[in-house]
C-alpha cells in the first residue's frame, strides 16, 4: 500500500544512517579519468573546467556570491567561488552590473559562463533558496547542499528545483552535492535536478537526492526533446516517488548509482529518450526502469545491474515497466572513458563518497573510495597569497585615509614604504584606503602587518567608487583580483584577533 510522503519521511529520520554493504568483487575496467576530476558527458564539448585559472573569492551570503559574478571584468571572467555557512533569503539581494543578471530570490547562473561555486570550511548550506542555470556553460558546483526548495507556499524559489537548468545551458558538472525536499507537490516542493530547454554535457556525480515527490526531469514535456547527454554516477537516491530522473528524449547514462526505496517509478525514458544503464544498485523499490505515465516509448540498454527486493507492477495502458527481467531494447554508445564498480558493492562505496561534506571523496573502480589528487583543479583551496606582485607599488606617492585610527598611527605610514611604521584601527576592525587624483588600474593589492600585529581575520576589498567587493577573504597578504579602474581603494577589516597593524597596503597593476 502507498503510504504518504511525511510518514515515508519520519520512517527515514527513525533509520539513521545508511547503513554500509558487504561485498566487493573485480571492477568492468575502461579507460579512467584522473581521480576526483570532472567525468562523464561533462568531460565533452570542449569539456568544464569552471572557474579555474581566475580569482578566488570567499561568500558567506548570497549577496556576496551575486557580487563576486558582478565584479567581474566580463560575464566570461573565469571565478572559483568558494561558499561556506547558509545561504538563504534573508542574505541573498539582486545585484546588478554588466557581467551578470541576478535576482533576489535565488542564487542566479544567468547568462554567464566559467564559474565554480564550492562548498568549504564548515559547509555550504543552501536553505530554501534553490540555484538556476540559465542560457550559461561552463558550470561547476561541488560540496554544497540545497535544501528544501518550494515552488508554493512560502517563501519560494526557483520554481521548487533545488538546482534547475533552462535554456540553451552547456557543460555543467554537479559533484558531490545534497539535493534534499521534505516531501513532494503537495507540500510545495518539486524536482531536485531538472533540465529542459536545450540543457546538454551534463554530470551529475557523487552526491545525494533524497525525500522529495521527484528527483528530477530531462525535457519539461514530451515536445522538449533538445535536451540530454547526461551522466548520473555514485549519486544516491533516496525516498524518491518518481523521476529518478525522467528523460524525455536525449541520451542519458546511469552507472554505479545506489537507489533505495523508489516508492512509485524510477528512471522513466520516454518520448524516445536512451538510457543506458550500468551497474547500478536498485533496493527496496517499485518498477525502477520503464516508460511511465505516457503512450510515448522510450528505450534502455541494462548490464550488471542488481534489484534487491524490487517489485514490478504489470503493464497496462501508458504503465509500461522494464522488469521483472529488464533486457536492453536499444544500445547507446558511450564517447568518454569510464571505469565500473562491480554493482554488488555500490551501497557501500556510495554511502562513504556521495554528498556534501564528504572530503570528496571518490571511487577508485575497484570499490574502494580515495581522495582526490592534491592538484585536482575541482578540490577547494584555501584563498590565500596569490604570486607576488611586479611592477610599480602604486600606493607610493597616492593619498591614504580610512576609519577611526589609534592613537600614535597614520593614514599615510600604509603608503610611506616604510615597515616600520602602520596604521591600527581604533578597536579590532576598520578600514584603511588609498586614493588617486585620476583613475588607476588595480589588479592587485599586498597587505603587509607590522611586527606585533594581531592577525586579520575576515577581510574584504572593494571598490570605495563604486561600492563593489574586489575580494574577500581571511588574513593578510597579497591578495588578487579582476584589474579594475577607480579612483580609491579600500581594505575593510571585518574581524580580528588582536589589533591589526597594517604596515603597509600595497597597490599594483599586476
Amino acid at each position: 500500500m502507498r503510504r504518504a510522503v511525511a510518514v515515508r519521511l519520519s520512517a527515514l529520520l527513525a533509520a539513521g544512517a545508511l547503513t554500509a554493504a558487504g561485498g566487493v568483487a573485480l571492477s568492468t575496467t575502461t579507460a579512467s579519468a584522473a581521480t576526483g576530476g570532472v567525468t562523464g558527458y561533462a568531460t565533452q564539448n570542449g569539456g568544464t573546467t569552471g572557474g579555474a585559472g581566475g580569482q578566488t573569492v570567499r561568500a558567506t551570503t548570497g549577496t556576496a556570491i551575486h557580487q563576486a559574478l558582478c565584479n567581474r571584468v566580463s560575464s566570461s571572467t573565469p571565478i572559483t567561488i568558494q561558499v561556506e555557512g547558509t545561504i538563504n533569503h534573508g542574505n541573498t539581494t539582486k545585484v546588478s552590473g554588466s557581467s551578470c543578471n541576478t535576482a533576489a530570490d535565488k542564487i542566479e547562473l544567468k547568462q554567464i559562463s566559467n564559474v565554480t561555486i564550492v562548498g568549504v570550511g564548515n559547509g555550504a548550506v543552501f536553505d530554501q533558496l534553490g540555484i538556476h542555470i540559465r542560457e550559461a556553460e561552463n558550470i561547476v558546483i561541488q560540496n554544497v547542499t540545497v535544501r528544501n526548495v518550494k515552488k508554493s507556499g512560502s517563501p519560494t524559489s526557483n520554481g521548487g528545483d533545488a538546482i534547475g537548468m533552462e535554456s540553451g545551458v552547456r557543460n555543467v558538472w554537479v559533484d558531490h552535492v545534497t539535493l534534499e525536499a521534505s516531501g513532494g507537490e503537495s507540500e510545495g516542493y518539486d524536482g531536485l535536478f531538472d533540465m529542459k530547454d536545450d540543457t546538454q554535457y551534463v554530470t551529475l556525480s557523487y552526491s545525494v537526492l533524497r525525500n522529495s515527490g521527484r528527483g528530477g526531469l530531462i525535457g519539461s514535456s514530451e515536445s522538449d526533446r533538445s535536451n540530454g547527454y547526461v551522466t548520473f554516477h555514485h549519486n544516491l537516491y533516496e525516498n524518491i516517488d518518481s523521476r529518478a530522473p525522467l528523460l524525455r528524449g536525449g541520451i542519458a547514462h546511469m552507472y554505479n548509482n545506489h537507489y533505495k526505496r523508489l516508492n512509485e517509478s524510477g528512471i522513466n525514458s520516454r518520448a524516445g529518450a536512451r538510457a543506458k544503464v550500468d551497474n547500478n544498485y536498485f533496493e527496496d523499490s517499485k518498477d525502477v526502469l520503464g516508460t511511465f505515465y505516457t503512450d510515448q516509448a522510450g528505450y534502455w540498454q541494462v548490464s550488471g545491474n542488481v534489484f534487491d527486493n524490487v517489485t514490478w507492477s504489470s503493464r497496462s495502458g501508458d504503465h509500461n515497466p522494464a522488469g521483472p527481467n529488464p533486457t536492453s531494447n536499444t544500445s547507446v554508445s558511450i564517447p568518454y572513458g569510464f571505469t565500473l564498480d562491480a554493482a554488488n558493492c555500490v551501497p557501500s562505496v556510495v554511502a562513504q563518497t556521495a554528498g556534501a561534506n564528504k572530503g570528496l571523496k571518490v571511487s577508485d573502480g575497484s570499490c574502494t573510495p580515495q581522495s582526490p589528487d592534491p592538484t585536482d583543479p575541482g578540490e577547494p583551496t584555501d584563498p590565500g597569497p596569490t604570486d607576488p606582485p611586479a611592477g610599480t607599488n602604486l600606493s607610493l606617492g597616492a593619498g591614504a585615509d580610512g576609519s577611526s585610527k589609534a592613537s600614535g598611527t597614520s593614514y599615510g605610514n600604509v603608503i610611506d614604504g616604510d615597515t616600520g611604521t602602520y596604521w591600527s584601527p581604533s578597536g579590532s576592525t576598520g578600514s584603511v584606503s588609498v586614493k588617486w587624483g585620476s583613475a588607476t588600474t588595480v589588479s592587485k593589492v599586498d597587505v603587509r602587518l607590522a611586527s606585533g600585529s594581531g592577525t586579520v581575520g575576515a577581510y574584504r576589498v572593494v571598490n570605495h567608487d563604486t561600492g563593489a567587493v574586489l575580494a574577500s577573504g581571511s588574513g593578510a597578504g597579497v591578495i588578487g583580483f579582476a584589474p579594475t579602474s577607480l579612483k580609491k581603494i579600500t581594505f575593510e577589516i571585518t574581524s580580528a584577533s588582536g589589533t591589526p597593524r597594517i604596515a603597509e597596503f600595497e597597490t599594483y597593476a599586476s
